[in-house]
This record gives structure tokens, sequence and C-alpha cells, in this order.
């Protein structure tokens, strides 16, 4: 065989037993079986437990994560380590980690999926623009994995499909966020209830969103309610002045009552003498 050959021989050897020895190596970590929450109420605690049963090289500490964020208050020296949901609920679900560390090795890890139905916890519960204003719908779920997001319009017993295909109607969407904006809003068509579907493997939730479209001269309304006040009560006052009774005014120039004369003086003199008995 010539040298050449024996090399490429031992090379390609290597490369064949490298895997196998590397896997070996790596540490042999027992984790618990993926989970889906239980979100009846009241709701049972949740165990997360992993096991580190065998490993080459020393162990020095491990820790929990959860969707690639460290879990505080979670490192321990152990090699069996648990993590506990208490009060499990829609947001406690996702993709946990157990990692151990290691003096001379890479990290050893070993991943557990929380599942749980997504859960709308936030929306818009209506919306009130003008027509040829624009519109902005969201909702914002919890719950793993991410949901898949679908809106609807609700006409009856009808629901009809929104998507980015009819111009003025455009879905945003990001994981457990999305958003639904309308253009140039026409007054006959666009309100009335929307929905916002969320689902995924575990299951699925809707929230609904009233939008309303008034008309364009709306913001006028209520310049145009003061301006009819305005006028109605110049007309009272006019009629009203037009309608007054000449008696109703009082002419200074004039005396108040009649005047007493001397005639009048005499005869109540005369009256008086007559009642007196001489």
């Amino acid at each position: 065989m010539q040298p050449n050959a024996v090399m490429l021989a031992v090379v390609l050897l290597g490369n064949l037993m490298l895997p196998f020895a590397s896997s070996q190596n790596e540490p042999n970590i027992n984790a618990s079986e993926h989970i889906i929450l239980p979100l009846d109420s009241p709701s049972k605690p949740v165990v997360l437990r992993c096991n580190l049963t065998t490993a080459h090289w020393p162990h020095t500490y491990s820790f929990w994560m959860k969707n690639g964020q460290e879990i505080p208050n979670t490192r321990t020296e152990q090699r069996a380590t648990t993590h506990s949901i208490t009060k499990p609920r829609a947001d406690d679900s996702g993709m946990y980690m157990c990692v151990y560390t290691f003096d001379m090795a890479p990290n050893g890890n070993a991943t557990i999926e929380v599942k749980a139905r997504p859960e709308v916890i936030s929306h818009k519960r209506s919306e009130n623009k003008n027509e040829g204003e624009n519109a902005t719908l969201y909702c914002k779920s919890v719950g793993y994995p991410h949901p898949t997001w679908l809106w609807q319009k609700v006409d009856g017993a009808f629901y009809k499909d929104i998507d980015n295909t009819t111009g003025r109607f455009f879905i945003t969407t990001r994981d457990n966020y999305t958003e639904l904006n309308i253009l140039n809003l026409d007054i006959t068509t666009d309100p009335g209830l929307y929905q916002c579907n969320a689902t995924n493997r575990v299951g699925n939730t809707t929230k609904e969103t009233i939008l309303r479209v008034r008309s364009h001269l709306a913001p006028l309304w209520p310049f145009l309610g003061v301006l009819a006040e305005i006028i109605i009560l110049v007309v009272i006052i006019v009629v009203y002045e037009k309608r007054k009774k000449p008696d109703d005014f009082v002419d200074d120039d004039e005396p108040a009552g009649p005047m007493k004369t001397n005639s009048t003086n005499n005869h109540k003199d005369k009256n008086i003498r007559q009642r007196n008995p001489k």
C-alpha cells in the first residue's frame, strides 16, 4: 500500500471515530419529559427535574434557564436539581434548560419544553376614528409555542378572514404579538367587530375589538352645537322684545297717580264735621 493511501485511511478513520469519542465524553443528564401546563383553576404546582448521572470531568455547579435567560437563585452544587412552578400560568410556559458546568470541559445541558395554550393578555377593546384616518388594532399573548395569528371581521354569523392582499389591510406578526393596520377608513364598510385568534399545538384563544368610524364632520359638531344655541338664544330675545306691551314701560314724565285738588280736601272736611255732633 502506498504511503499516501495509508495516510488518507488514517485521517478518514480518525474523522469517523471523533464523533463517537466526543459523545462518549459528554455528560449524561436525565431530565423530565415535556410538560403541558394545566391552566384550570386551581392549578397544581409543576416540578422540573434534572439529574447528572455520569460525567468524565469534575462537576462545579448547575443552574436553570428559561428562554435563554438564567433564572435567579437556581444555582446549586448538587447533581440532582429541580425547579418548581408553584402556580402555573400561561406566561410560565417556555423553553427550560438545566445547565451543568465543569472544570475543564464544556457545559452540559438538557432541555424541557413547558407548553401552554396561548392567552391574549393585551388588546384594544375599542377604537374610535374618523373616516379617512388610519386605525391600528393589536393583540399580545403569552404561551408556548408561539401562536399562529389570524385576523377576522365578524359579519353577523360569518367570519371574514383578513390578509395582506386587500390593499388597505396590513398585518404585522412577530412571535406573541400581532398588529392589524387599516388605511383610509371607509365609514360604510370598515366599522364593526374585529377578532384576533391565537392558535398553537396546545389550544387557541380569541379576543374582539370594536371599530367605530365617524364622519369627517364629527370634529365640527361641538362648534355647530354651540352656534345653534347662540342663534336660538338671540331669536328668543328678539321675539320677547317685540312682544313687550307699552304699559310695561314707566314714563317718568307722567305723575304716578291722580293729584289731590282743593275741592276734594274741602269735601273730606265737610264729611268730618257732619259726623261730630254739636
